[in-house]
Order: C-alpha cells, then structure tokens, then sequence
C-alpha cells in the first residue's frame, strides 16, 4: 500500500526517475511530469499529497506552476532546483513553497524532507485504514507487518 501520492516535475527525465525509483522502494506512488502546463493537469487529475517541482520548466516555469497550485490548494511544495541564489530560496518560500533543495542533491535527504513537510501538516506515513488481527495478548498489524 502506498504511503501518499507525490508528483515530481522536473525537465531532466533523469532526475525523474531517479527521484521515482527511490520514492517508489520508500512505499511512495509517484507521477513524473516534464514540463509546467503538463504538471498542473496532472496536478488536477492525479491529486498528490506533495509535489516536487524544479523551476527552469519548459511552458509554465517552476514559479508559474506554484502560483497556479497555490490559487485551488495547499499541497506541499518542495522546490528542487539547480537556482540556488538567497533571491531564488525567498522567492520559493513567498510563492508558497514549503521547502527548497537545491541541486544538485542527496536522495536520502530529498525522501527525509518529504517526510518531514509530510509529518509537518499530519500526514503521518502510515495508511488511515490500518488491518490488525488480535487474539489474547497477541496484536499483527497487517498494514505494517507487525506483530506484538
């Protein structure tokens, strides 16, 4: 079962799936989108929990697609983008951003800032319909593959 849904748009089809290998083993469901105009329809019909968004897009740049976002929702936004300037972070951060991570990055840090900004509005990384079996003193959490 996926941990939550999150949307990666970012130019370089490398950087995707990198970001969506390692998003994918760490029990993510993740939807690649190379360009703005592409990244906010995709936006409307996948629905993601977070987006992962690079700036220097072709169409909608990175800056345009948060506005966009920002005027229906309030999904996290984690900026990844090679646009490390203090100019470029507080811009970010103005827009509606969440985080900023500029390139180039660690995946082990990318995956723990997701789930900070996801623990950060309460989406804890366990599924909300968790399957547990009890019988006398012992409890196995199907969900997780727990047993106490």
């Amino acid at each position: 079962m996926a941990l939550g849904k999150i949307l990666v748009v970012d130019d370089d089809k490398n950087i995707c799936e990198l970001l969506r290998l390692y998003l994918e083993k760490e029990g993510y469901n993740v939807v690649l989108s190379y360009d703005g105009e592409e990244a906010v329809t995709k936006f409307d019909t996948f629905h993601p929990d977070l987006i992962l968004l690079d700036i220097m897009l072709p169409g909608l740049d990175g800056w345009q697609v948060c506005r966009e976002i920002r005027k229906k929702s309030q999904v996290p936004i984690i900026m990844l983008t090679a646009k490390g300037e203090t100019f470029d972070k507080v811009l970010g951060l103005e827009l509606g951003a969440d985080d900023y991570v500029v390139k180039p990055f660690d995946t082990k840090e990318v995956v723990a800032r997701i789930k900070a900004v996801l623990r950060r509005i309460g989406q804890n990384n366990a599924p909300s319909d968790v399957k547990e079996v009890s019988y006398d003193k012992l409890t196995v959490n199907m969900t997780r593959y727990e047993l106490r």
